[in-house]
């Protein structure tokens, strides 16, 4: 029987297998996903083909992006089916077609600003859209800072610095956009979600969040939001309960609506997670997630072996979600 996650209205079914790829391929550390408007997923991933599209059946349709990206991070999809593609390995933003054409590139490849300079950008994690098309980037691993672009990538103004207090950060992993132009920024390794109006002036934060990790804006003038939560990164607290990794359900308070998993640590079992890195849903309400946790095995499990299938089989999953 497929795992049953969630509660109430809240309650997803585990699809097993989902991705259909042709002979000899696989996914490697699915980084991030995208719903278009005809419910194909992209996803963006570190393996040989960066960019894998399916069908909502999990079908292969094609792919792109071969010798493009340096090490797939964060992917966002706007109205018009655009794709933007954030590349930590070198610093870039492209939008790009649903067909792999490059409209826009943001950063100059191979060439990131100074460590912690506040400077565009050292190894960007993500981007989200304001209302007016503007683009917002979340900088990242070797900055503590989000940007703000107009839609043709001239940069308005940046804000953020290294830190714990209100507007600073511990890795801006994550970024996300309601219709009301507020920016949701997951700062990782803080444990929260700080909450900024469309000009960077910090408004909130979400706090009862173990790691953040992937953030997804789910519906319009009340949102909801679904995170990706990572588990224990350290020795002394990797085998703790409720810790994650796990997905949580949130309003736009941050109030918790539904917890998806986690109970138990990380695994490889059905409606268990390894890292979920990226978010995204379909017209249905169906979720997709994206994960890292395979080339970084032994984070979680120092002594096991990593089980063949895994590897083919455990980057992405859909939760199909129970309509009764």
């Amino acid at each position: 029987m497929p795992a049953i996650l969630g509660t109430g209205e809240h309650r997803y079914r585990v699809v097993e297998n989902f991705a259909k790829l042709p002979d000899g391929w696989q996914l490697t550390d699915v980084a991030s996903v995208a719903v278009d408007s005809k419910d194909r997923i992209y996803v963006f991933n570190r393996g040989v083909h960066p960019m894998v599209v399916l069908d909502r059946e999990g079908h292969f349709l094609r792919s792109w992006g071969e010798g493009l990206f340096s090490r797939a991070h964060g992917l966002h999809i706007d109205a018009d089916d655009n794709l933007y593609c954030t590349d930590d390995g070198d610093h870039t933003v492209r939008k790009c077609t649903t067909d792999g054409k490059v409209l826009l590139t943001i950063g100059i490849p191979a060439k990131p600003s100074p460590f912690m300079s506040g400077d565009p950008f050292h190894r960007c994690t993500h981007t989200a859209l304001s209302p007016k098309g503007e683009i917002y980037v979340s900088d990242g691993y070797g900055n503590a800072r989000v940007h703000k672009f107009t839609p043709d990538g001239k940069l308005m103004k940046s804000w953020g610095e290294p830190g714990t207090g209100p507007g600073q950060f511990n890795i801006v992993h994550n970024i996300a956009t309601d219709t009301d132009g507020w920016v949701y920024v997951a700062d990782r390794e803080n444990h929260r979600v700080q909450v900024f109006n469309g000009e960077g002036k910090y408004e909130t934060q979400w706090n009862n969040l173990h790691r953040p990790c992937a953030l997804c804006c789910c519906g319009g003038r009340s949102p909801t939001f679904v995170v990706g939560e990572l588990g224990p990164g350290l020795a002394v607290n990797r085998k703790v309960p409720n810790l994650g990794p796990r997905l949580s359900i949130v309003d736009a308070q941050g109030k918790r609506i539904a917890r998806l998993g986690g109970e138990e640590g990380p695994g490889v079992a059905s409606g268990k997670f390894l890292a979920p890195h990226g978010i995204a849903l379909d017209s249905f309400g169906d979720i997709y997630v994206g994960e890292v946790g395979v080339t970084d095995w032994k984070t979680s499990f120092p002594d096991e072996e990593m089980p063949a299938a895994v590897r083919a089989t455990r980057c992405l999953q859909k939760l199909e979600r129970v309509r009764e």
